[in-house]
């Protein structure tokens, strides 16, 4: 069971053929919201290391953060769902809770489930935000990726670090090994070439799994794309940095979203 979120937000689940989403979802109280948002965590992860980052997109737009199948306590599906699967299920998550279009905005692994859901469905999406996205050739092997997150926990504070370990242990090895063996082999960069919908890379000015190199490399793929970082920050800057990434966020919707045409 989860705890309370640290923001108001309805609660519901979304089970599609066992497969079962969660859904915190904050309406905004401004007169005129914006475009809203729907904001995806990483591999073992959940909401809760989105819960800042939620909380300050909601005083203008509708945010909603989504748990995937197998994470934060959800039960693990009776399948395999590789990104292209997942982000198809998570399109009809969207499609049942009558969204609209939407900014994606999707964190470390969570990055390739938006970018493919916004190759799949652009009726659904009005831009993305890629945090943190992995990964790079540097970083494709589970040894890579674990010395990466090794030289990462140096950095974050022991709170991070505790929501962190504390969710890995609710996903469980096995559901994550199934995941990251897709997201080792997943070609984001190819996938991000596909969107129609502009592209925002961010990412933390410290962050050792997410490198500045690679996250321009996404930047460029891109049809429309932009690249921020946030100094001093590492890899969980959502949580670390929630007002510089909002602002961040709330420049580029307005810029490059609601600013289009």
């Amino acid at each position: 069971m989860t705890r309370a979120p640290a923001f108001p937000a309805i609660e519901r689940r979304v089970d599609l053929d066992g497969a079962v989403f969660r859904v915190l979802t904050s309406e905004s109280t401004a007169a005129d919201p914006g475009t809203p948002f729907v904001l995806i965590h990483g591999i073992g992860m959940s909401h809760r290391y989105l819960t800042k980052l939620h909380a300050r997109l909601a005083v203008e737009a509708d945010v909603h953060s989504v748990d995937l199948p197998g994470f934060g306590g959800l039960p693990k599906p009776g399948r395999d769902l590789g990104i292209p699967a997942m982000a198809d299920l998570l399109g009809e998550v969207l499609d049942g809770i009558d969204s609209g279009p939407v900014v994606l905005v999707g964190h470390s692994m969570g990055a390739q489930w938006t970018v493919e859901l916004a190759a799949q469905r652009p009726d659904l999406v009005r831009g993305v935000v890629a945090m943190g996205p992995v990964a790079d050739e540097k970083h494709r092997s589970l040894p890579a990726q674990a010395l990466a997150l090794t030289i990462e926990s140096f950095g974050e504070p022991p709170a991070i670090n505790y929501q962190v370990f504390t969710d890995y242990v609710r996903c469980g090895p096995r559901w994550y090994l199934a995941q990251v063996r897709h997201m080792l082999s997943y070609p984001i960069e190819e996938r991000v070439a596909a969107m129609t919908a502009p592209l925002l890379v961010l990412r933390g000015g410290s962050d050792p799994v997410a490198g500045l190199d690679w996250c321009r490399r996404l930047r460029d793929a891109a049809v429309d794309g932009a690249l921020v970082e946030v100094p001093r920050h590492h890899h969980v800057v959502q949580q670390t940095a929630p007002r510089s990434v909002a602002s961040a966020i709330d420049a580029f919707v307005a810029e490059r979203v609601e600013g289009r045409g």
